[in-house]
């Protein structure tokens, strides 16, 4: 089974239904439904994803949806280290850098997705976006 980490950005496309994104980011959550792949999500993105959630849904809606993900997906601690790695990097948005050292964490990650490909050129492990991991996935 792959384990892919996902991407904040990926994660709110799926939850706010946000078009033309939101089918992509389904379709890979469904091959983690199906037992296909493994999703790990940092959890630092939690918070990020309440904000962003809660521009449009009640503070309970909100809470019940990140639940739900709660119980799909793996949740990748952020430690001290992965903080202090994240200071000391060149990556040049602070919070990509917490997600590519929170990843770095997962045993055997095949892969980062994300739609914003170009902030992960500092990457070691291989960066797709949506599209090109369902292209991936579904060629295996």
């Amino acid at each position: 089974m792959k384990q892919i980490f996902m991407d904040t950005n990926v994660v709110i496309d799926f939850l706010a239904n946000r078009q033309p994104f939101s089918l992509d980011a389904a379709k890979l959550f469904n091959m983690s439904l199906e037992g296909r792949i493994r999703i790990h999500i940092s959890a630092v993105s939690y918070n990020n994803i309440y904000y962003v959630l809660r521009q449009s849904l009640t503070n309970n809606a909100t809470i019940k949806l990140l639940e739900n993900l709660a119980e799909i997906t793996e949740i990748t601690d952020v430690s001290n280290q992965v903080i202090r790695q994240s200071l000391k990097t060149d990556f040049k948005d602070y919070e990509d850098a917490i997600q590519y050292y929170s990843a770095l964490t997962v045993p055997n990650i095949d892969f980062i997705v994300t739609r914003n490909t170009k902030d992960f050129k500092k990457s070691t492990l291989p960066v797709l976006t949506p599209t090109e991991a369902i292209a991936l996935l579904s060629s295996k």
